[in-house]
């Protein structure tokens, strides 16, 4: 997954221990199909070596203000021109108080203040000096400026103590670069979304779900929030890690899920999104044992009872919010999914055959609305929940303009 192809990083790195992350995080942003070129501070330089860099970004690394390498001597002005961002981490309480002052004495700081791409910084730092009221002024001002402030997180420091001042991973930085550059077209909206699978207790070890992952609940709540979205997750049991930007609540019953989309939606907002993504379980048990049920001779009967339609439920109220359907299907995926659109008047139900992709890191989709079915090319989760994102901005936006 090229989340940053063809894009140009900058990746300033200041002095100080969690430096050794810059050189995770230049990784995976080449991984990722960045370009990235690195700037670093004298004292930058003294914790990891040039070398480190030239040797993953296959680029010269830039230092001094006087670099020779640049013919016209602008480096200051010319490697940020055409860069999509400039990414400081890690960035120590002094660099964060040159950026609040608009102090520009080294290469880094003369970049910051003369770029004309957005800037990003990590904070790295003890937890004291990250306390310090003065810290804390300069990061409030830095942010009202329009730099982006990733974390910084709580946890053991190196200097042994333990607290708030500890630069976020290389992964969730580079999470927050490449959400950061997604189009913010859900601004302003709310995203409800159901994902995963509920589970039906049998008695205390035991019951009824479903082989869903999980993995497109979660790629679309990622996306949702990457465009801009405020997002709550309500999640069936998977072994998944939450979105960066996501509120996750965790059920498992299919009762549990509608209470809590019930409760969510309870403040309802005009401008709501619900995408039921879950598989839920289309029944329930009529009665769970108290204690285990032992294995015997005889065969074992089960009373099952419906489990609500949670979706059904939502699309049907007076104040419905823009609805969203998924349909797995094993086949005639276009009858199914166009029947279920119609029937329970959803705004846009995403199909897709079960041997596409169910549980899968890839998937191939097709999206039905009221102008048809529009099939999205095959790619893996993510790019197709970005896929889908913008076809619901495109509908909201088509409905607001007939309104």
């Amino acid at each position: 997954m090229n989340d940053l192809h063809g894009r140009r990083i900058v990746l300033g790195i200041t002095g100080g221990v969690a430096a050794y992350k810059a050189a995770e995080l230049a990784r995976l942003l080449i991984k990722a199909g960045a370009v990235v070129d690195v700037v670093m501070t004298a004292a930058g330089a003294q914790f990891v070596g040039v070398a480190t860099f030239q040797a993953l970004t296959g680029r010269p690394v830039w230092q001094a203000l006087w670099d020779e390498r640049m013919a016209n001597g602008m480096a200051h002005i010319d490697l940020t021109r055409g860069a999509d961002a400039l990414v400081v981490a890690p960035a120590t309480a002094d660099f964060i108080a040159k950026l609040a002052q608009g102090r520009a004495d080294d290469l880094l700081s003369t970049l910051c203040l003369a770029r004309d791409c957005p800037l990003l910084v990590a904070p790295a730092m003890n937890r004291q000096m990250w306390q310090n009221p003065a810290t804390q002024r300069n990061v409030a001002q830095i942010g009202a400026d329009g730099i982006a402030v990733l974390g910084p997180a709580s946890g053991e420091q190196a200097c042994g103590e333990v607290g708030e001042g500890r630069m976020l991973e290389a992964q969730e930085i580079a999470y927050d670069l490449i959400a950061s550059l997604q189009p913010k077209i859900l601004m302003g909206r709310r995203a409800i979304l159901t994902a995963g699978p509920t589970f039906e207790p049998l008695d205390p070890v035991r019951g009824l779900t479903n082989s869903s992952s999980g993995k497109m609940g979660y790629a679309l709540a990622r996306a949702c929030a990457e465009a801009g979205a405020e997002v709550t997750l309500v999640s069936g049991p998977v072994s998944l890690m939450t979105p960066r930007g996501v509120r996750r609540v965790d059920v498992q019953t299919a009762l549990q899920m509608r209470e809590t989309v019930k409760s969510v939606l309870a403040g309802r907002r005009p401008n709501d999104i619900f995408i039921a993504v879950a598989a839920v379980a289309d029944f329930r048990p009529k009665s769970a044992t108290e204690h285990k049920i032992k294995k015997g001779a005889a065969a074992l009967t089960l009373e099952l009872e419906a489990n609500p339609d949670i979706l059904a439920e939502i699309a049907s109220l007076p104040d419905a919010p823009f609805c969203v359907g998924f349909a797995a299907e094993s086949r005639d995926l276009a009858t199914y999914a166009e029947g279920k659109r119609v029937a329970k008047k959803l705004d846009l139900v995403v199909g897709n055959l079960v041997q596409d992709g169910l549980g899968g890191d890839d998937n191939s989709v097709t999206l039905f609305d009221t102008e048809g079915s529009h099939a999205l090319p095959p790619g893996d989760k993510l790019t197709i929940a970005r896929a889908i994102v913008r076809h619901i901005t495109n509908l909201l936006e088509k409905n607001c303009a007939s309104n």
